[in-house]
């Protein structure tokens, strides 16, 4: 008899902390990793660092190893300042001229190992610094980057040439290429800056991001009145597949792109796994599902790297698991530092009772995110408000809706029923489904899609409370922007205060164990 599945076997642990004084010798082994031609940091320099700006130096660790790191300092802008002087302008590495309410944040070093590159660790690295920038009202950031990349062209092309080719991306640069990527914009080239760095001959770009929540003329930081969350949803074309890896190429394209537009979280549809089926023995319904849950493990190692290595929360659809001989249709949650969630689909449909045999779950969570809590109700799920009602006592924002529908009616069931989730409980729905035709794959053979991303239906909404909507039956991914501060004013303060108007005294929803019911 099979177990409950352990995420944790699949899970791993990425933690952006502040840097510590016990983090030096791993600090040198990553600095001899990524500048050999460099002397590493000595003891008493990363001391002074610590003790001058603590919050200015951060670490990345993955499952308890340094994987990455960043040291910065704060400044008073002046156009007189040498920052073509990095030994000067970061006091050769003390940073004993940090000023507590400098305007300006000097990035004096930003490392990442070679054996984690191409996980996005710069971007989360960049991400601390620009909103340590906004803690504190300072208005810009300034670097002086590395060009490892010019060293092979340096005999063709001046270095002005060569980083221009850079910004408009007909050369690749693996550090300019990366900062010109996190919104650092161009302003000069400093030669001399570092001459042992041999790999970018000793020269460096002198880069700038400006903090656009303060304005430097009279000083003052702006209000921040969003709270943005940018949503992907995947309109998924289902096609038969030859093999598991054909699979992991496909999901890995649309993944990539939501990590290149920066998406928070992505959203695949429910048992759009069933394409594994289509190069698997033909069986009756029941045992093809059982067959299919064995590729669960390499399921949840494929989505659980590419949460940590795009940088992106990804709900993975659902997949069909064994636990205890018993089937059921499992959404996970793969949160982008490392850890996993799953929740069980709890109403099923008949279809997927007589066809393949699925049992309902039994618990409806509400998930913890670095966005907000959010809840996940699988197709069928989001047909019965009790769910959204619960899930928003517990303080959910967003629903996320994987379905799988066959027909157009199916699918109206879906939308109806998100919709209306929205202007009851004050909150946002996405949804993402299937389409295009499996062949030779019982229940799994047509489907019908059009995967929206949902918004209450008032003044400071889109008219017709659609934030965005894919054309049906078309493989794309949505990508929407949807504002948690908007959501709670509106809950507050809207035309109809659904959530605050219930009528208590008539009516309410019990939730809860045996020996823990609550009623909302």
């Amino acid at each position: 008899m099979q177990p409950k599945i352990d995420v944790s076997e699949f899970e791993s642990k990425v933690l952006v902390r502040p840097m510590r004084l016990d983090d030096y010798e791993a600090l040198v082994k990553l600095q001899q990793k990524c500048f050999q031609d460099m002397e590493p940091w000595g003891r008493d320099q990363l001391k002074s660092q610590l003790e001058q700006f603590p919050e200015g130096q951060a670490v990345i660790e993955i499952d308890g190893q340094v994987a990455a790191s960043s040291s910065s300092l704060l400044l008073n802008y002046d156009d007189n300042l040498e920052w073509h002087d990095w030994k000067k302008t970061a006091d050769s590495g003390y940073i004993r001229n940090h000023r507590p309410d400098g305007d300006t944040m000097y990035g004096i070093e930003m490392m990442v190992d070679p054996d984690y590159r191409g996980m996005r660790l710069s971007r989360r690295l960049y991400d601390y610094r620009k909103e340590l920038c906004r803690q504190r009202g300072v208005v810009r950031m300034i670097i002086g980057g590395r060009i490892p990349g010019y060293r092979k062209h340096a005999e063709q092309m001046k270095a002005s040439e060569y980083v221009e080719r850079v910004v408009n991306k007909s050369l690749y640069d693996p550090v300019l290429t990366a900062q010109i990527a996190n919104g650092f914009a161009l302003q000069g080239l400093i030669p001399n800056y570092l001459p042992s760095d041999a790999e970018s001959c000793g020269y460096a770009t002198f880069l700038e991001w400006k903090n656009l929540e303060v304005n430097p003329a009279i000083g003052r930081r702006f209000r921040r009145n969003v709270q943005p969350v940018r949503i992907g949803a995947v309109q998924y074309q289902m096609r038969t597949l030859a093999n598991f890896d054909e699979f992991a190429q496909q999901t890995r394209y649309f993944v990539d792109v939501a990590g290149d537009y920066k998406c928070d979280f992505l959203l695949f549809p429910e048992l759009f796994t069933t394409q594994l089926l289509s190069f698997m023995p033909g069986q009756r319904p029941g045992m093809a599902a059982r067959a299919m849950a064995e590729f669960t493990p390499q399921y949840l190692e494929l989505f659980a790297d590419m949460a940590v290595s795009f940088d992106c929360n990804i709900i993975g659809g659902s997949q069909f698991v064994v636990e205890e001989d018993r089937l059921y249709n499992v959404s996970f949650l793969f949160r982008r530092d490392g850890s996993i969630e799953k929740q069980y689909k709890l109403h099923i449909t008949p279809s997927e009772r007589r066809w393949w045999g699925v049992l309902g779950g039994s618990s409806s969570e509400v998930f913890d995110t670095d966005c907000g809590p959010i809840s996940i109700q699988v197709c069928y799920d989001i047909q019965f408000p009790e769910l959204s009602r619960i899930a928003a006592a517990k303080g959910a924002n967003m629903v996320f809706c994987p379905f799988n529908t066959d027909t157009r009616h199916g699918y109206g069931r879906v939308r109806a029923c998100a919709r209306a989730r929205c202007i009851e409980n004050h909150m946002y729905v996405a949804i993402a489904g299937c389409t295009g035709n499996l062949p030779f794959v019982e229940n799994a053979d047509i489907h019908y899609a059009q995967s929206a991303i949902f918004t209450p239906v008032d003044v400071v909404f889109p008219r017709d409370g659609i934030g965005a909507e894919a054309n049906p039956n078309i493989e794309t991914v949505l990508i929407h922007d949807v504002d948690l501060e908007l959501l709670r004013r509106h809950r507050q303060t809207g035309s109809v205060q659904n959530w605050q108007d219930r009528r208590k005294d008539l009516y309410g929803v019990a939730y809860g164990g045996e020996h823990d019911q609550r009623r909302v």
